[in-house]
């Protein structure tokens, strides 16, 4: 299975993997899975733990490609086509980092791990 894991998900997964339910646990440990990061993430978290919203993130942040690598993790970069879906994506929800996971699971073939049940309404297929 190719994943691609939310902002959130990826948080949960490196500092409190209990809060991830037993269906995106067992994919992303799963023999044969491909799990992927977007850059979108590292950039939510630096204006999230910027602006004081998320500061125990910061830890993260900090060591995010290194994280990435000790999880062995495979960072998904941001490419044009991926920006250019995300921005004509047709839904009500506007969340930017949301738009951009999606489109890039959308182009790359991916399923996005995400606890938050409206990025199902921008295509994209979602596991939790």
């Amino acid at each position: 299975m190719r994943l691609l894991l939310d902002t959130h998900a990826l948080f949960w997964w490196l500092t409190e993997p209990t809060q991830m339910t037993v269906a995106a646990y067992a994919a992303i440990e799963s023999d044969g899975a491909e799990v992927f990061v977007s850059s979108v993430s590292c950039w939510e978290i630096a204006i999230k733990v910027e602006a004081g919203k998320w500061p125990e993130a910061a830890r993260l942040l900090d060591s995010f490609d290194d994280q990435l690598k000790k999880a062995a993790f495979l960072l998904l970069p941001i490419a044009v086509s991926h920006a250019r879906t995300a921005g004509v994506m047709q839904s009500p929800y506007r969340d930017p980092f949301d738009r951009l996971l999606a489109a890039q699971a959308l182009i790359e073939g991916l399923t996005l791990v995400t606890a938050d049940a409206k990025v199902a309404t921008l295509g994209a297929p979602v596991l939790w």
